[in-house]
């Protein structure tokens, strides 16, 4: 278990590596923060802008400015911000908790929704309820998630008038962005549910316990969704990492004040060190979750440890 432990810290060393490094090589693609700040500023020289790269300290080589930046990681010293000169992790604190709240919404409306639909289809296999639930999950899954957002804004808030358009402020604020998110995991997780929901039922066990005379809805709930809950909650956990990085684009959309609203303001400004800062928390996030995602499966599945 120790050798499986240290390979899969490796791994996810390596990944957050691999992205860091990769994205500050980007961010430096996009232009001189320098200029961006001197727009507007009337005539400046050169030995303006380079007082203000010095500043910012984007005049090191850029090797340099990542192993800082790398090194700051492991105290939660991001920098500050190019453009109102805050300490990012104060933005990053601020922004964390309603990305967070925002994940675990929407992984329970699709949690709450998807299994009893699941278990429906595969009950009705072949049936009209079973062709209907596919075919509802497959134009789920064909809904681009910002085409979603700006559907539910444009009937629940401009049209009937029931619901925030933007913002987080309440209960009704969520009920929007946790839905488009909801909408889309759920139209995946119904057909995993009802695949292992089939193999399951198939089970010699399932048989003798039909043939006990247990209910149909104990059989289904007490021994097949059980049985078949290692998988989907391995699923739901790697999906949940993958939800924190696809949710930054209906925070846009929602104006909701988490790491995505962060992001985008800091391309927009050419803000290295907020850019870099969300991007790492976002991958630690994610690869913190397959790690424990991994962990998990190795110790209920001992033949994972050998992989």
């Amino acid at each position: 278990m120790a050798g499986f432990l240290i390979k899969r810290f490796l791994q996810a060393v390596f990944v957050i590596v691999a992205v860091t490094l990769v994205v500050a090589f980007a961010i430096r693609l996009t232009g001189d923060p320098a200029l961006m700040l001197a727009q507007g500023a009337g005539s400046i020289t050169e030995d303006d802008l380079a007082r203000i790269r010095e500043a910012l300290g984007v005049n090191k080589p850029f090797f340099v400015q990542y192993a800082d930046f790398f090194i700051g990681i492991f105290t939660l010293d991001f920098g500050r911000s190019f453009l109102g000169g805050t300490p990012v992790i104060d933005l990053i604190k601020s922004a964390l908790p309603a990305t967070l709240m925002l994940a675990f919404a929407s992984m329970f409306v699709s949690i709450v929704v998807s299994i009893p639909l699941g278990i429906k289809a595969a009950v009705s296999r072949g049936k009209w309820a079973d062709q209907f639930i596919r075919i509802i999950s497959l134009v789920g899954l064909s809904f681009p998630n910002f085409w979603l957002a700006i559907m539910l804004v444009l009937l629940f808030s401009i049209t009937f008038q029931l619901l925030p358009p933007s913002g987080m402020d309440g209960f009704a604020s969520f009920l929007m962005p946790a839905l488009t998110m909801g909408i889309i995991l759920t139209a995946t997780n119904v057909r995993l549910v009802r695949t292992s929901m089939l193999e399951t039922m198939q089970s010699q066990y399932i048989m003798v316990a039909r043939a006990k005379g247990l209910s149909e809805t104990t059989v289904l709930y007490k021994h097949a969704l059980r049985n078949c809950a290692i998988p989907l909650i391995t699923y739901f956990g790697l999906q949940f990492g993958g939800l924190l990085g696809g949710i930054v684009v209906v925070e846009r959309v929602f104006n909701w004040p988490g790491l995505g609203t962060l992001a985008f303001d800091a391309v927009g400004g050419r803000d290295y060190p907020v850019l870099q800062a969300v991007i790492t928390v976002l991958s630690l996030l994610i690869v913190g979750v397959n790690l424990l995602v991994d962990i998990a499966y190795g110790l209920i599945d001992p033949r994972i440890r050998t992989e």
